[in-house]
């Protein structure tokens, strides 16, 4: 492996295994807890009080090992961006909610509008700074050219898909962290065999997840809030498209989709029979949760699924 990823990798965790000791302390004195809904899995409510926005961690290692590397690869700054801008937004979120006790945080045209801003920017930098194109590769070979009046909206739809896809998943102690280490891991593989230019961020990703999850991990210390899932997001929707990849996110993706489907469906099927639910709790996780599974069950299976999920991703590159 090159030495550059191993260290980006390496930098990373140690950023963030360093960061674990000062942030949370720092959080706790601050009071920014996590508040559990009462009305939700009971288990939970013991987590009440529990620091968050602890994305904070991680991306603060992010940033400075991407930044170190970035006059070497110059295609990891507009995941950068993308990774970045999306965790500003759920960091808004967390400081509205947890800080200033508003109990809806962003409004949600607010959090559309700068979520539609963030990609815009995402989409000019790639674009006209980089030689990527909205080519889309076919698994299992092939590439999609289409119109970019069809392509360039579709990248909206993903991109926002995607990162909400990943805050669903952010709800049971190191889901998101685990699952998002293994994807980021198949965008290192993949970039590595292709040539796309971003091992070094996705090592970065790596590196730092595994350093958050010594915090993260059940039984939490820390969340990383809507700071940490919507960067996550960001920086899985910036990776497929720097390497022309936004459709192996339905498959290295299948645990993120499937939350978000979860959500719709369960919300849909609520409205339209007044009050019947298909899960008897959505994001699916919840309802593994009440139907017996521990957490981490939970985040072991779902671990394990986008690993198989990813291999094939990999077979079909």
């Amino acid at each position: 492996m090159n030495n550059d990823i191993l260290a980006a990798m390496l930098i990373c965790f140690c950023i963030s295994t360093a960061l674990g000791p000062i942030i949370i302390p720092f959080l706790r004195r601050l009071k920014m807890g996590q508040t559990e809904r009462k009305e939700g899995v009971k288990a939970h409510l013991s987590k009440a009080g529990t620091p968050t926005m602890g994305g904070v961690i991680f991306l603060a290692g992010i940033l400075i090992t991407s930044l170190i590397y970035a006059g070497r690869y110059p295609k990891i700054v507009p995941v950068l961006i993308l990774t970045l801008g999306f965790g500003v937004i759920g960091f808004l979120d967390d400081y509205l909610k947890v800080v200033l006790r508003r109990s809806d945080g962003l409004l949600a045209w607010q959090k559309f509008l700068l979520q539609i801003v963030v990609t815009a920017v995402f989409a000019f930098c790639l674009l006209h700074f980089t030689d990527t194109t909205l080519d889309m590769r076919i698994p299992w070979g092939g590439t999609l050219h289409l119109p970019v009046w069809i392509t360039l909206p579709l990248l909206f739809f993903a991109v926002i898909g995607t990162v909400n896809g990943v805050n669903f998943t952010d709800g049971v102690d190191g889901l998101a962290s685990t699952v998002t280490v293994v994807t980021a891991g198949f965008f290192l593989i993949a970039s590595v065999l292709t040539g796309g230019g971003i091992e070094t961020i996705c090592g970065a990703v790596v590196g730092g997840l595994l350093g958050f999850l010594l915090f993260n991990c059940y039984p939490a210390r820390i969340f990383m809030g809507d700071t940490g899932s919507l960067a996550l997001g960001g920086f899985v929707a910036g990776a497929a498209y720097m390497m022309e990849m936004p459709l192996f996110i339905l498959l290295i993706g299948l645990i993120y989709l499937v939350e978000v489907l979860s959500v719709m469906i369960q919300v849909s099927y609520f409205k339209a029979t007044h009050g019947k639910r298909i899960f008897k709790m959505a994001p699916i996780h919840h309802h593994f949760e009440l139907s017996g599974w521990s957490e981490t069950r939970v985040v072991a299976v779902f671990s394990i699924v986008t690993a198989v999920m990813c291999a094939v991703g990999l077979l079909a590159l």
